[in-house]
């Protein structure tokens, strides 16, 4: 064993320092979102001041959370991170609704879209790599839903299979890719930033996008799912676009999300109660000072209207084709691959810690609470592979408002996936667990005065509270305004409370 490893009594290794621990941060921030959700939001907000603004706020909250899990983070600093926190703030149930979730959608949905977005793009490199060649047509499983495997299917199950293997291998490997990628596709994301800005800027997208920077145009009506709510939009007035910048807000926090993954891996991290908070800071940091930068260079690069209607929402890919013309397709997609693989290569690496942290307290299946010879949870990691590329394989059959199947240019049905339905129910909910473990923060507060707190949250009560009064107004918006995607997510997570009741009967002390 190197000698900067030290292999702790729960059989982890202290693997990660602060460095690593910051790379695991940024690393599984990064994914795609930040070069395609630019579009939605600007269909929201309609405006560049607005688009903006919507990053610096996501940034605020982003940064303010991560302040406030690092007290969290130094007070319980071993494996299962938020999970714990939740534990331990209220009790083991509440932790195990957020495992379960996690286990269920959050982690694997978003590891599955990860692992399909590498390959979509990694097929505009290789077009062999497609959503059309198929290995095994779809076969239709009722009216809504099917099964296939497309090429590009196939090469994201490999890239899952890939990772999940180098991880279980030990924490040293994984650990180097992860640091390798993800400062690979942080100087790429900055190359971007300083292409757009010096290069890609123009007189004509400058003066339509900051001539009226705070008048939307262009903008989508949102139409309630409660017939007593009223249809509105960024146009419609103050009221209109509150609304409009809380639903923009999906986008943004969902590609800020993650953060939180490398207190999952608390337990491998050196000096956890100093390394999490400040690692935690520093990744966010840099991340939304990142994502705001590059969302400057696409508003001054092109027009809000061509942002609003870039190609399959791929604003960074119309960005770099207006600076470089055909290459910039290419240029971005091995920038998207780039990232997307170390992101789950972090998210891999996390996810399987807190699938130990709950078996270890009886509330999952015991093999994921062992570790192999090289100190990692190899089985933790294979069941997350399993159900990640179970994610991967079915497919929801696409219908109009008419409910009539969309059909492409060859009159063959098109379809979606089962995992973007998913992860579009559990937004609502994992806004929900963050504003819970912040509140936590108050609870241990008042539970536990004299506990040891080696770091305590930057700007407490303050800041947190104002987290989770803007938390709750975006989740009280999403309830009214996408109620048709927000229900559903919490039946998810209810789907927790007989599995707990079960888990609990079987692993009962004995009296």
């Amino acid at each position: 064993m190197a000698g900067d490893l030290k292999v702790e009594t729960s059989g982890f290794v202290r693997g990660l320092g602060r460095w690593d621990a910051t790379m695991v941060v940024a690393g599984s921030m990064i994914g795609s979102g930040v070069f395609i959700v630019g579009a939605d939001i600007a269909r929201q907000v309609g405006a560049a001041g607005w688009v903006l603004l919507a990053w610096v706020v996501t940034g605020l909250l982003t940064v303010i959370a991560a302040l406030s899990y690092g007290e969290l983070a130094a007070m319980f600093p071993e494996a299962g991170g938020q999970y714990v926190f939740l534990r331990e703030a209220y009790s083991p149930f509440w932790g195990f609704l957020y495992g379960w979730a996690l286990f269920l959608v959050i982690q694997t949905g978003t590891v599955a879209a990860v692992a399909v977005a590498f390959s979509r793009y990694l097929g505009v490199l290789v077009p062999a790599i497609s959503p059309g060649e198929w290995i095994v047509p779809p076969v239709d499983l009722s009216t809504n839903y099917a099964v296939s495997l497309s090429t590009q299917q196939l090469v994201g199950v490999l890239m899952l299979v890939l990772l999940t293997w180098t991880n279980a291998r030990g924490l040293a490997l994984g650990r180097f890719i992860q640091n390798v990628f993800t400062s690979t596709k942080t100087l790429a994301l900055l190359g971007l930033i300083v292409v757009g800005v010096v290069l890609g800027a123009n007189l004509d997208a400058v003066h339509s996008n900051f001539g009226a920077p705070w008048t939307p145009r262009g903008v989508n009506t949102i139409m309630p799912d409660l017939p007593f709510v009223p249809a509105t939009g960024a146009s419609a007035g103050l009221f209109g676009l509150l609304v409009a910048f809380c639903v923009a807000q999906v986008g943004s926090l969902f590609s800020s999300d993650a953060w939180n993954n490398i207190t999952f891996a608390a337990g491998e991290v050196k000096d956890p109660r100093r390394t999490l908070a400040l690692s935690m800071a520093l990744g966010t940091s840099l991340v939304v000072v990142l994502y705001l930068l590059a969302h400057v260079a696409y508003l001054v690069t092109l027009p809000i209207e061509a942002i609003q209607n870039a190609p399959d929402d791929r604003v960074a890919t119309a960005a770099l084709s207006t600076i470089c013309g055909g290459a910039g397709a290419a240029i971005m997609a091995l920038a998207i691959v780039v990232s997307t693989f170390g992101c789950n290569n972090g998210l891999i690496l996390a996810g399987a810690r807190v699938y130990y942290a709950m078996a270890q307290d009886g509330l999952f299946f015991r093999s994921t609470g062992r570790l192999n010879n090289r100190h990692v949870p190899a089985a933790g990691l294979w069941l997350q592979c399993a159900w990640a590329v179970l994610l991967v394989l079915p497919r929801t059959r696409l219908r109009n408002a008419a409910g009539e199947l969309v059909r492409g240019a060859d009159g063959a049905p098109l379809y979606g996936n089962v995992y973007s339905n998913l992860l579009d129910y559990v937004v609502f909910a994992v806004l929900l667990f963050y504003i819970l473990t912040i509140a936590g923060l108050f609870v241990l507060r008042r539970t536990r005065p004299h506990a040891e707190r080696p770091y305590r949250a930057f700007g407490y009560p303050l800041l947190p509270a104002l987290y989770i009064v803007a938390a709750t107004v975006i989740a009280a918006v999403l309830l009214a305004y996408k109620t048709a995607t927000t229900w559903p997510g919490l039946v998810i997570v209810l789907t927790g409370v007989p599995a707990y009741l079960l888990w609990r009967r079987r692993h009962r002390p004995a009296a």
